[in-house]
C-alpha cells in the first residue's frame, strides 16, 4: 500500500450520513483509538447539518466531491444504498483516499470487479462492511468449527424466514426492496452477510446456482430464493430465504453439521450460539456491541497503521457478490 499512516490518526469522511451510520458505524469512527470522523455528506444539506450537530462532527457538505475535496479528510466511508457504491468508490479512488463501503459491496460482481480495479490502480485499499467477521458470536462459531468440536464438516443449511414489512405503500416502497437501488430485494441485502462469513469459515464457494420467485407480488423484487453451493473444500451447502411468511413462521438459523454435532446460530436474531455433541448441549450467548461495527472498523484502522489486517477486502466480497449472482442466475 503506497499510503502511509504510520502513527497517524485516520480522519474520515462519511458518504450518505443515514439511518445505517446513527448507531451502528457512524459514532465507532469517534471512540476508536486514533481515529476521528471530521466530515459528513448527504445530498440534503439540512440532513448532513443535522447528522453533524447530534454526533460532534466539525465539517459536512451536501456535495461528495468537496467532501473528497477536503485536505483533512484521510480515508472515506460510503454509506449509501448500494446502487451508488461503484460510483462513489471510483470516485474515491481517484481522488487517492482508502475506501470503505457499505454492504452489499455493488449492484453485481461486474461492478465490484470495477471497484476493486480501480483501487487497485489508485493503490488505495478498499474495504467493505461485513462486519459479521468480527462480532463475538460469530467469532465463536469460527472457533467452534475450527476446533474440529463437531468432526468434519458435512454441510450446511441456511434458513432465514420473514414476514413482510406491514402498510407496505407501492407507491413508496422501501429502498431495499427496489433493485434499481438495491441490487436485488432482501435477499440480496440479508443473505450478502450470511454467506459471506460462510465464505470466512469455510473458505470460497465454487459453484452455485438457485430459483427465485415474487410470489406475494408486494414490490418488484424477489420475495423467495432457494440455493444449493459448494465450497472449495467439498462442504455442501444449501439456503431458503423467503419474506413474506406468518410472523409466528419466522426462523432466522444457519446449522452446521458435522460427523460428531452440529452448530446452530442466528445471523440477525438475539439468540444463542448452540453447540450439539455426544456430551450434551451448550449455548454461547455473546451479545453485539452498542456499535456493531466498532470492532470492524478498528481492524480497518490497524491496517491503515500498519498494525494489523482488516478481514474483509474488495477481493473477499467480491466472491460473495459473484456467488448471489450465480443464485439469482444472472
Amino acid at each position: 500500500m503506497a499510503l502511509n499512516f504510520k502513527d497517524k490518526t485516520i480522519r474520515w469522511g462519511i458518504i450518505g450520513c443515514g439511518d445505517v451510520t446513527e448507531v451502528k458505524s457512524g459514532p465507532a469512527f469517534q471512540k476508536i483509538p486514533h481515529s476521528q470522523l471530521v466530515a459528513v455528506m448527504r445530498r440534503d444539506g439540512q440532513k448532513a447539518q443535522g447528522y453533524a450537530h447530534r454526533h460532534g462532527v466539525p465539517k459536512w457538505y451536501d456535495n461528495a466531491q468537496a467532501l473528497l475535496n477536503d485536505p483533512e479528510v484521510d480515508a472515506v466511508y460510503i454509506a449509501t444504498p448500494p446502487g451508488s457504491h461503484a460510483e462513489y468508490t471510483l470516485q474515491v479512488a481517484k481522488a487517492g483516499k482508502p475506501v470503505y463501503v457499505e454492504k452489499p459491496m455493488a449492484h453485481n460482481y461486474a461492478q465490484c470487479q470495477q471497484m476493486v480495479d480501480a483501487c487497485e490502480r489508485a493503490e488505495v485499499p478498499l474495504f467493505v462492511a461485513y462486519y459479521r467477521r468480527r462480532l463475538p458470536s460469530f467469532l465463536k462459531v469460527k472457533e467452534l468449527v475450527d476446533s474440529g468440536i463437531i468432526g468434519d464438516i458435512r454441510l450446511v443449511n441456511v434458513r432465514l424466514y420473514h414476514p413482510p414489512q406491514p402498510n407496505l405503500n407501492p407507491d413508496k416502497l422501501p429502498w431495499r426492496v427496489q433493485p434499481e437501488i438495491a441490487g436485488g430485494g432482501l435477499f440480496y441485502d440479508l443473505a450478502s452477510h450470511q454467506l459471506d462469513f460462510l465464505d470466512y469459515v469455510f473458505a470460497p464457494i465454487i459453484s452455485a446456482s438457485g430459483q427465485t420467485a415474487n410470489q406475494a407480488g408486494l414490490y418488484p423484487a424477489e420475495d423467495l430464493v432457494t440455493a444449493q453451493f459448494k465450497f472449495e473444500s467439498g462442504i455442501l451447502g444449501t439456503g431458503i430465504w423467503c419474506f413474506t411468511v406468518d410472523p409466528k413462521q419466522f426462523k432466522d438459523e444457519t446449522e452446521i453439521i458435522g460427523s460428531k454435532g452440529r452448530i446452530t446460530f442466528p445471523s440477525f436474531a438475539q439468540s444463542p450460539v448452540v453447540l450439539e455433541t455426544a456430551y450434551g448441549t451448550q449455548e454461547f450467548i455473546l451479545p453485539p456491541p452498542e456499535h456493531v461495527q466498532q470492532p470492524f472498523i478498528q481492524t480497518i484502522v490497524n491496517e491503515l497503521r500498519g498494525e494489523g489486517t482488516c478481514p474483509s477486502t474488495g477481493q473477499t466480497a467480491m466472491r460473495t457478490a459473484w456467488v448471489m449472482d450465480q443464485i439469482m442466475e444472472r
